[in-house]
């Protein structure tokens, strides 16, 4: 494979900086030097993203878009940091989750649950393996149990990214097969929040709220799908349905 052909890496590591914080008060404060530290990451775009790394050497909270240039100027790199504390972590989540996923795709849930749960042991914002979890809990029917996973997934802007959409779909959908349409319709405001153009997600709300019998609402949701998507046939016959039924 030509160097023109081969798969591009992308790039990762750990950086740095250096602040000065005041510590005390008075005659009896002084400054000292404060290190912290940051997973910086390229994404599908191309672009820099850093998060701060936990103390379980993981990346966690806001991911923000870092410049190579800022990154290059203002901040040290770590690689020692990288290879030998941060990059087994994550690769040892990995496993777990890809271990969780295979079992939960053949049915065997506790196993599933049990690699989950270690991959959360290590990072627990991590959003695969909340999410799998989470369907675990809902395929055995334990709705308890989903509840506190759901609660967690919607303060995780990262769980509605793109690269997540295949899990957040299944997420959500079992939310609602669970009767947990209060959940379910809460989990798609926020989707909406964050990709008010995708008509999909307004189908989605409209089900969900139609089972919960608020018509109102997914009349609403319907509408807008079809606003964004005129040819959206599943959107214009579950309308077409609820005005027959005079229930929009």
């Amino acid at each position: 494979m030509s160097e023109e052909t081969a798969p591009k890496e992308t790039f990762a590591g750990v950086f740095s900086i250096q602040k000065t914080i005041k510590i005390g008060a008075g005659t009896t404060s002084r400054r000292v030097a404060q290190n912290s530290f940051f997973y910086v990451s390229e994404n599908a775009n191309g672009e820099l993203v850093m998060q701060a790394l936990g103390p379980n050497g993981t990346p966690v909270g806001t991911k923000t878009v870092i410049s190579r240039e800022d990154l290059l100027k203002n901040y040290m790199p770590e690689p020692a940091m990288y290879q030998q504390a941060v990059l087994p972590k994550l690769r040892e989540v990995q496993v777990a989750v890809a271990r969780g996923e295979k079992f939960r795709k053949r049915g065997e849930t506790f196993t599933a649950e049990f690699e989950y749960g270690k991959a959360l042991a290590i990072d627990e914002e991590n959003v695969r393996a909340n999410f799998g979890i989470g369907l675990c809990y809902l395929s055995r029917g334990d709705t308890a149990k989903a509840d506190e996973v759901f609660k967690k997934v919607v303060d995780l802007e990262a769980a509605f990214e793109p690269e997540h959409k295949h899990l957040f779909n299944e997420f959500g959908i079992n939310l609602r097969k669970s009767k947990m349409h209060d959940q379910a319709l809460e989990y798609y405001r926020k989707a909406l929040a964050l990709s008010p153009g995708d008509e999909h997600l307004h189908y989605n709300a409209a089900r969900a709220a139609f089972e919960k019998a608020d018509h109102k609402a997914a009349a609403a949701h319907l509408a807008k799908a079809l606003e964004l998507n005129p040819g959206f046939a599943e959107a214009r016959t579950f309308l077409d349905h609820l005005r027959k039924k005079g229930l929009a």
